[in-house]
């Protein structure tokens, strides 16, 4: 199947528009970091308290107030939304904070909720809660994963063509899993969304780096083929431009089926309170990023560090 059939589009002769693109995004990721004084990290990393309830009567217009009532307990400010259908009544609170010693934060959220709310009783559908320590041990191993991972893949890659080709493929799966994070800072300097960095999001930079990954060696394996034969004599540029065309229709339709796939998950958890929502959300920035960078990232890196240092 293909969508393309002997395509001659000119990537690496635009690589420089790619650049200048890529390095505006970075520029909103770091400007929209240092605004919301780093990435906004869920309770999974700094530890707090979830609690779900099911009220008998609508609240989604009280939000604010019910916003006011726990700020004034002095855990400050939480996040409420409502999550599921308008008819289920179900809000969702999460605060940053666990409570001392014999105190339950869920416990005194509900108390000061059944004062406020004695027309309208709920019921306790969830509550999660996090400590602080164990909230640091799974910052530093999230790290650790993610760091290591792209230790790993350099290794891969140098092997298993040349470590040109290992430098090309990390810059990309930094630049992806950057653009996701700068996606998930820049959403979150809109109130209503309150998007998070939970270990869920983790899990998905992790698949964005694999998915963005097996695309790259895709093309990087065509280059190597290109790298003789018929097109033996043509400059390294043809080469990679010739490569990429020749798998143009494959990473799109891998692209297209993944994305499918994807934002029907976002759009059925969309109104929810389940994970899977920003899980879903992350995997479609690394997608269209990933797509990006294996073809305006990855093989234009392996045309400057050619001029630089000739490859062999």
């Amino acid at each position: 199947m293909h969508f393309f059939k002997s395509t001659n589009f000119n990537f690496i002769g635009n690589r420089n528009k790619a650049f200048i693109l890529s390095g505006i995004l970075l520029l909103i990721t770091i400007v929209s970091l240092i605004v919301n004084k780093g990435p906004n990290l869920s309770i999974d990393f700094v530890g707090g308290t979830v609690v779900q309830l099911k009220f008998k009567n609508s609240i989604r217009e009280d939000q604010a107030k019910i916003r006011s009532i726990i700020n004034d307990l002095g855990y400050g400010s939480p996040e409420v939304k409502t999550i599921g259908k308008p008819q289920d009544n179900e809000l969702q609170i999460i605060v940053k904070a666990f409570g001392d010693k014999g105190e339950s934060v869920g416990d005194k959220i509900k108390e000061a909720l059944s004062t406020s709310y004695p027309d309208n009783p709920f019921e306790l559908r969830r509550e999660e809660k996090v400590g602080p320590k164990i909230g640091g041990e799974l910052q530093q191993k999230a790290a650790l994963a993610i760091l290591l991972s792209l230790i790993a893949i350099v290794i891969y890659i140098g092997f298993r063509f040349h470590l040109p080709f290992g430098i090309a493929a990390i810059v990309a799966l930094f630049h992806d899993v950057l653009i996701t994070i700068g996606a998930f800072a820049f959403l979150d300097l809109f109130p209503n969304l309150h998007i998070e960095l939970s270990l869920p999001v983790i899990a998905a930079l992790l698949t964005i780096v694999g998915y963005s990954l097996n695309d790259t060696i895709v093309v990087f394996d065509r280059i190597r083929e290109n790298m003789g034969g018929s097109v033996m004599k043509r400059s390294l540029e043809e080469k990679i431009n010739t490569s990429i065309n020749q798998c143009l229709s494959r990473t799109i339709i891998t692209s297209l089926t993944t994305f499918a796939v994807v934002i029907t998950v976002f759009i059925a958890f969309v109104n929810s309170g389940a994970v899977i929502k920003d899980f879903s959300l992350a995997l479609l920035v690394g997608v269209v990023s990933g797509t990006y960078s294996s073809m305006y990232i990855a093989s234009p890196i392996l045309v400057l560090w050619n001029r630089k240092w000739p490859m062999k």
